[in-house]
């Protein structure tokens, strides 16, 4: 599961191409973290874990102040979290994940892709059963913290794998757990690298490649929309893939 998840984030960050859209992404998410739990990061557990990622992905201080003012900016519109669920060809099921001032723009761009790259947008809710909504936390390890003994520990705040990763640990958790997990890690002095909500598909697709390409290329017009977020699909992953 670990693998897989870091796969698919540096397959995203190269379809982004430059930093500005991580930041963009990002910056959005701050907005959104400020105009429901408040503009201070020590009253705002959720804000908090995003400045520090934030900082781990060089994005600058300016950035950060930038998106917290816009949500405190009594002109500011506020963005509306929209869930879309759809399939792609060869059945792939996909959820795209938008923050959006205009959802009237959204949904009409979104059902565009779909239709245009021969899938079809769904109904709201009736791809949920496919995938395991889950909360993903990377942090630095910790001198004389045992990753099992760890695990055992964390059972009870409802994280379900811990995986070890390379120079991070992985911690997957149910998604209703993120501020118990949080809270553990943060009272028990651990570094927060990111945190961020996974779909994880129940089963997935193999596709020959000529039939992921088509995939591939619908992915894409989803990821390069200002108000895409995220995107989630059973398409099964090849780690050798350009």
């Amino acid at each position: 599961m670990g693998r897989a998840f870091e796969y698919r984030k540096a397959r995203k960050m190269k379809r982004w191409g430059n930093m500005a859209r991580v930041f963009t992404k990002l910056g959005r998410e701050i907005t959104i973290a400020v105009t429901e739990g408040g503009p201070e990061p020590d009253s705002n557990p959720r804000l908090r874990v995003l400045i520090q990622q934030a900082k781990k992905e060089n994005m600058p201080k300016e950035n950060v102040e930038r998106a917290i003012k816009k949500a405190t900016d009594k002109d500011f519109s506020n963005y509306k979290e929209m869930v879309y669920e759809g399939y792609g060809p060869y059945g792939i099921a996909i959820v795209v994940e938008t923050a959006t001032d205009n959802p009237t723009r959204t949904v009409a761009n979104v059902r565009s892709y779909f239709n245009k790259h021969g899938g079809s947008l769904g109904t709201t809710g009736s791809l949920e059963f496919m995938f395991d909504h889950k909360c993903v936390f990377k942090i630095a390890p910790k001198e004389g913290v045992d990753l099992e003994d760890l695990e055992l520990e964390l059972i009870d705040f409802g994280v379900d794998e811990v995986v070890n990763e390379e120079e991070d640990i992985l911690l997957y958790g149910d998604f209703k757990s993120y501020s118990d997990i949080q809270k553990y890690l943060e009272d028990n002095g651990f570094e927060i690298f990111s945190a961020e909500f996974e779909r994880i598909p129940k089963d997935t697709k193999d596709l020959e490649p000529s039939q992921r390409e088509q995939i591939e290329k619908l992915l894409e017009k989803f990821e390069e929309d200002d108000d895409v977020q995220n995107v989630f699909h059973n398409m099964s992953e090849v780690e050798d893939e350009d």
